[in-house]
């Protein structure tokens, strides 16, 4: 192996995605063991991770440079493909679920998709080469550069913000919004400005909150659907009946009756629906107790610190790169702690998956694509350091 080829062998990233792989597999294994369950997710997961797989690989073909030039056009695919979305009539191809147009559907092949997971990816590579073509054009930032990148950051992120938001998926919509903040945390823009917008956020956040809570009918009036505020009042009151309070209860009860070491493979008791995919983490609790679920968290936070620490690493030749790893942290860290948050009662429940572990062909294929671009940034950081040891 020549020491061109040895780049593209990134040990620490191929063990990260082999074990996410095999928690996933086995969760699904055994949340299907449940009477609810005729299909066999996890051979259909296993066509999408090998689907996945061949992306990263094809992925491994293009630089950072090539993806630079081409993030505009990423981000415009992932724009035209929910306006496609929402151009088209409410049916078969397109139906409502969960009161909300979400999904486009292939019933010839048994496949959906779900166009907004493909769009967070496109919108964290576009607002990267944002960033780093700010940066490139302001070597000096002022209060005037950093207002006119804050700008520029507010409209990339309000165009799929409202796409997304008018679904109706605020959830989805939230988490583009979350991907911003960070990246504007972490552009260096001025702490006078993001104090300013932080507050703004959290007064908006709890001047919502006290709407559903005590205004109930003027949370409707302005476009709060009872969906979503039956979330939050069950959030807050677990006496209140909703579907979502039976959610609440049963994965608490699952996870909870895992304690230590969990009830095995094959040994679930508890009934919760969507098991295999929003309330995941149920299951792990319920199958390999506090220490199979605390082995997840830890997992996922060794991905993040390698998120963070390749980001600060590459920050100095790439700052497109560097941004592609804030991003892409950014949309792990939002999922994971409001997926894991809402199976025990931290968060309110939402339709957001548990990235590279629940079950789904879109969110799988997305998530990976995004771990691709990711070990993209590594291969060409192992490069540098190399040419600069030479």
């Amino acid at each position: 192996m020549t020491k061109r080829q040895s780049h593209f062998f990134q040990g620490d990233l191929i063990l990260i995605l082999l074990l996410f792989i095999t928690v996933s597999l086995f969760s699904i294994y055994n949340a299907q063991q449940m009477e609810q369950y005729a299909d066999n997710f996890v051979m259909k997961q296993i066509v999408f991770y090998g689907a996945s797989i061949f992306a990263l690989i094809v992925i491994q073909f293009f630089d950072l440079e090539q993806l630079y030039k081409a993030s505009l056009f990423i981000y415009a695919f992932g724009i035209l493909i929910i306006i496609a979305l929402y151009l088209t009539p409410a049916g078969d191809f397109a139906p409502i679920r969960n009161g909300a147009k979400s999904w486009f559907v292939f019933e010839q092949i048994g496949l959906s998709l779900q166009p907004s997971e493909f769009t967070k990816i496109a919108f964290i590579v576009y607002l990267a080469a944002v960033v780093s073509k700010h940066k490139d054009k302001f070597k000096e930032s002022t209060i005037k550069s950093d207002l006119f990148l804050l700008l520029k950051i507010v409209v990339v992120t309000g165009i799929p913000f409202g796409l997304i938001f008018v679904q109706p998926d605020l959830g989805t919509s939230l988490i583009f919004v979350f991907i911003a903040v960070v990246v504007v945390l972490l552009s260096g823009i001025d702490w006078k400005i993001i104090a300013t917008i932080v507050t703004g956020v959290l007064s908006l956040a709890a001047g919502a909150v006290a709407l559903i809570l005590y205004l109930p009918e003027l949370a409707q009036a302005v476009g709060i659907k009872a969906y979503q505020m039956n979330r939050v009042l069950s959030w807050f009151d677990p006496t209140h009946q909703s579907n979502d309070t039976f959610q609440i209860d049963r994965s608490m009860q699952a996870v909870g009756s895992g304690q230590l070491t969990g009830k095995g493979i094959g040994n679930l008791q508890v009934y919760l629906p969507e098991a295999h995919s929003d309330m995941i983490f149920s299951v792990i609790g319920e199958s390999f107790g506090f220490i199979g679920s605390a082995a997840v968290v830890f997992l996922y936070f060794f991905l993040f610190y390698k998120l963070i620490t390749l980001g600060l690493r590459v920050h100095n030749f790439s700052v497109f790169g560097s941004f592609i790893c804030f991003g892409y942290f950014a949309l792990l860290l939002i999922h994971t702690f409001e997926n894991i948050g809402m199976t025990i009662n931290v968060m309110p429940i939402t339709g957001i998956p548990l990235l590279l572990i629940s079950y789904g062909g879109s969110a799988v294929l997305a998530s990976v694509i995004g771990y691709a671009l990711i070990y993209r940034v590594a291969v060409e950081n192992s490069i540098q350091n190399d040419y600069l040891f030479k």
